[in-house]
């Protein structure tokens, strides 16, 4: 590869990694000489194990957790103030007794007197230790980071929070690290004579035996040894840490740059690019066989019509090449018959195209930079509210669908349509809910949140959602181009390919082929509190996923019609909506490789949200299918001569 196409190629990773979050902006804060620079706590959370590479566990803890013994300030923690999107993916931040002034240094300073630690919590938190879970703390909105490299191209980045302790002698010794060397970059400001702004956050954890709690002076800090975890209990356990302060020429602006890594991004373009040229060229091969073999149908109906008109006025020729009428235009008289269950399919529909436009949004907003990292779960908080808003598209074409196939139970229609799938997905996060509550997790959302959202749900999602389904049966449904028979058809043996299991298997392969590149990020993202930032590969993934999704659903109804199988309905929605189920059997693969877990809780959570997931993408994936597949219908029945 030419240095310059490579050049550019990192050049356009750049672009959309280092300046994509600060259009709209988290304003700043600048601070004088010796002002408090206020750390926050947040949860503990489990990373993917430096042995083994292996994820063992999927469970978060409070920082403030009595088996941990950290610190907390004389007058008790203080909750921060967190959006909605952080508070459901389980970041509990809160205040701590951490004294910290802007460019003073400090050393070895104890955080509180030692603390006893029982046979009870010393078992937990080697539990924790052996589980590789990580202490994350915030300054000024960064993450307080250890720095790692990247094995493959020996770059060095942040890796938001620092680890709990570590093991040794096989997983025998558990080594508690608990004494923190908190280094932090600070830029003087140009705005403002004498005002300084934090750029980077590092934490360096060690780990010594000596008991350094030192009042009410400070001293240097001695070299005890390792603190050996003893499971028995009875241990007194003294943390302390230790400040530095250093000028750094980095921009504000940039701050987050050294966060946002990507792992040999070269290789993830190619890979991208790899996979976005194979769906193309398939889908230009597909399209251009199919619009051939459609021209030269509908010529020949045309022309056989024709003849038929001559018949009646006796002035036809025979022509050897025309035939009877055969292949989808039989099929013409059913093709826009009512399908089994249409209120399911209708609901469905609806939902689909909620969830269709919200991501849309999502990630075009991401991509241009209006969800910055330093908003934490700001992305999350986006995407339901633009859900909740999107309701009046949902039940809009909810009572659409419901009244082009006739239904006349609207009022079923408009209180299905909001609580069908939002009712699914609440009753699965809440029964997960109540797995992670029982296991003591700080990663339970509270019951005054599980109540906002009920609210949300029932006073602003519904309201809009029967609006959309009144406005939908009142506005009148375009007639189909053929007239639907009184007497159903009856449908002729097909091929093997063409039945039900084998077509809507191969039908969600090519989607889910589109968006599989992104697939390991963003379960990493999901299951280790990494940062996802890679909009701008989501987006064209997001992209060619619709385009592959309408095609091969349209493919699959056109081969089904020239087997004069008008069943086509429910076959487009479930082969288009497999991409789902591949992305819930990717998520299984991603456990058995990357996670080993034991007990059941981790595994009904893992399983649970993977399930919920794939869900979500079923429903958005069979809708796109179905409406691509019905335009298509629209446009071809409407392009031949029908008596």
């Amino acid at each position: 590869m030419r240095p310059s196409r490579r050049g550019l190629l990192l050049g356009l990773i750049q672009l959309h990694t280092a300046h994509a979050f600060y259009l709209p902006g988290v304003a700043p804060s600048s601070y004088d000489k010796e002002q408090l620079v206020p750390l926050t706590v947040n949860t503990l959370t489990p990373s993917i194990s430096r042995e083994d590479a292996q994820l063992h566990a999927v469970v978060s803890y409070d920082y403030y957790h009595p088996a941990f013994r950290f610190c907390a300030p004389e007058e008790g923690p203080k909750w921060v103030r967190e959006s909605l999107g952080s508070i459901l993916f389980g970041d509990r931040i809160r205040t701590s007794p951490f004294e910290l002034k802007m460019g003073v240094n400090e050393s070895c300073k104890a955080i509180c007197p030692g603390k006893v630690m029982d046979e009870k919590s010393a078992q937990f938190v080697a539990s924790r230790i052996e589980q590789a879970y990580k202490v994350n703390l915030l300054i000024d909105g960064l993450p307080a980071a250890e720095v790692a490299e990247d094995l493959t191209t020996g770059e060095f980045f942040n890796s938001p929070g620092f680890p709990l302790g570590r093991v040794e002698d096989d997983g025998k010794t558990k080594i508690l690290y608990n004494h923190w060397d908190i280094v932090i970059d600070y830029h003087k400001t140009t705005l403002a004579a004498g005002k300084y702004r934090v750029v980077q956050v590092l934490v360096q954890p060690s780990s010594t035996a000596v008991n350094r709690y030192i009042e009410p002076q400070k001293g240097a800090c001695p070299n005890g040894g390792p603190l050996v975890l003893n499971e028995n209990g009875g241990q007194t356990i003294t943390y302390t840490y230790s400040v530095y302060w250093r000028e750094s020429t980095m921009a504000w602006a940039t701050r987050w740059d050294k966060y946002l890594h990507v792992s040999d991004p070269s290789i993830h373009w190619f890979s991208l690019i790899s996979s976005t040229c194979f769906a193309l060229l398939l889908l230009a091969l597909v399209s251009s066989i199919l619009a051939r073999a459609l021209h030269k149908d509908i010529q020949r109906y045309n022309r056989l019509d024709n003849i038929n008109l001559d018949d009646l006025n006796g002035t036809s020729a025979v022509d050897d090449d025309v035939q009877e009428d055969s292949g989808w235009k039989l099929v013409h008289g059913d093709v826009f018959r009512s399908p089994r269950y249409p209120m399911l399919l209708s609901v469905m529909l609806g939902s689909g195209a909620q969830l269709f436009v919200m991501v849309g949004f999502t990630v075009a907003f991401a991509l241009i930079g209006f969800l910055s990292p330093s908003n934490r779960g700001f992305l999350t908080t986006v995407s339901l509210l633009l859900y909740t808003l999107l309701g009046f598209v949902g039940g809009y074409v909810s009572a659409r669908a419901y009244k082009t196939y006739g239904g006349e139970n609207w009022t079923l229609n408009m209180a299905s349509t909001p609580f069908f799938v939002p009712g699914i997905v609440f009753t699965m996060f809440f029964l997960m809910n109540l797995f992670v509550w029982s296991k003591g997790s700080a990663g339970a959302v509270p019951l005054t949140t599980m109540l906002a959202l009920v609210g949300i749900w029932f006073f602003i999602s519904v309201p809009l959602s029967i609006a959309g389904s009144w406005f939908g049966f009142k506005v009148p449904v375009p007639d189909p181009p053929t007239r639907v028979n009184q007497i159903p058809r009856q449908i002729p043996p097909g091929p093997s390919s063409l039945r039900p299991i084998p077509s809507i298997l191969l039908t969600g392969i090519l989607p889910f082929c589109a968006i599989f590149v992104e697939l390991y990020p963003i379960l990493t993202s999901l299951w280790t509190g990494r940062i996802y930032y890679m909009f701008g590969f989501l987006f064209i993934c997001y992209g060619i996923m619709i385009l592959t999704s309408a095609c091969t659903t349209i493919l699959l109804v056109y081969f089904l019609l020239c087997a004069e199988d008008y069943r086509w309905q429910w076959r487009a929605f479930l082969g288009s909506g497999m991409t789902g189920v591949y992305v819930f059997i990717i998520a299984l693969w991603f456990w058995v490789t990357r996670i080993s877990f034991g007990g059941l809780t981790g595994a009904i959570l893992y399983v649970g949200y993977s399930a919920l997931i794939g869900f979500l993408v079923f429903v958005l994936t069979g809708s796109i299918g179905f409406v691509s597949s019905y335009w298509f219908l629209f446009r071809i029945y409407g392009s031949i001569k029908v008596d």
